[in-house]
């Protein structure tokens, strides 16, 4: 199965979506701006990437069971065995029945009090704006490279935002969105960033 088996999910109530509870610096008709970042935006399964790595796995699962703090031990369980299971579309690995269950013990013993570790955003979208992934890119380009500053945190979002739209990460198309030159992304791309652009790259090639 290429597409994911979201109808479990959906027919379940599963919440696998959170808008920051974090105050914006400026609220758009298209979404929200932070310009330090929020930590708080939830977004599982809306690129189409799949999972490819059980440290990955281990936080989808987390996060879902953090966002349905009502969700039992037997309600995770079944959650857990969809997920896992590749047929359903969501990850690119079979999973053992003894690594699933070691899986499930490892997450039951998180505190889910706390919020899952997340990638900071500054531009999030409204589900449902209608916005094509061209003019996203274009607001994103719009309201962090305001300025023409292309930083590490501008291109690491525009990094994201690319990913998320499951497009290819190259440095012509962050120079294309920051408004500048593919020279200015090189000399402000460290190589952690760099590390993360073939990352993020390698995910979505796994489709």
């Amino acid at each position: 199965m290429s597409q994911r088996a979201m109808k479990y999910l959906n027919d379940n109530r599963i919440i696998y979506r959170k808008y920051s509870e974090d105050q914006p610096t400026k609220e758009y008709d298209w979404g929200w701006y932070y310009e330090e970042g929020t930590y708080g935006y939830y977004s599982l399964f809306s690129s189409k990437a799949k999972i490819n790595t059980l440290r990955s796995l281990k936080w989808h699962l987390l996060t879902l069971w953090w966002l349905n703090p009502g969700m039992d031990i037997t309600k995770f369980n079944a959650l857990a065995i969809h997920i896992c299971n590749k047929h359903n579309g969501f990850t690119t690995f079979d999973i053992s029945n003894l690594m699933l269950n070691n899986i499930i013990e490892y997450v039951s013993l998180q505190d889910l009090e706390k919020p899952p570790n997340n990638k900071l955003r500054k531009v999030v979208f409204k589900d449902g704006t209608g916005l094509s992934t061209i003019e996203k890119l274009s607001i994103v380009g719009t309201v962090i490279g305001r300025k023409n500053v292309a930083n590490e945190e501008a291109i690491y979002q525009c990094m994201l935002d690319l990913n998320d739209a499951g497009n290819r990460i190259t440095i012509a198309n962050i120079a294309k969105i920051l408004n500048c030159s593919s020279r200015t992304i090189h000399r402000n791309m460290s190589q952690q960033l760099r590390k993360e652009k073939h990352l993020l790259n390698i995910e979505n090639e796994k489709i």
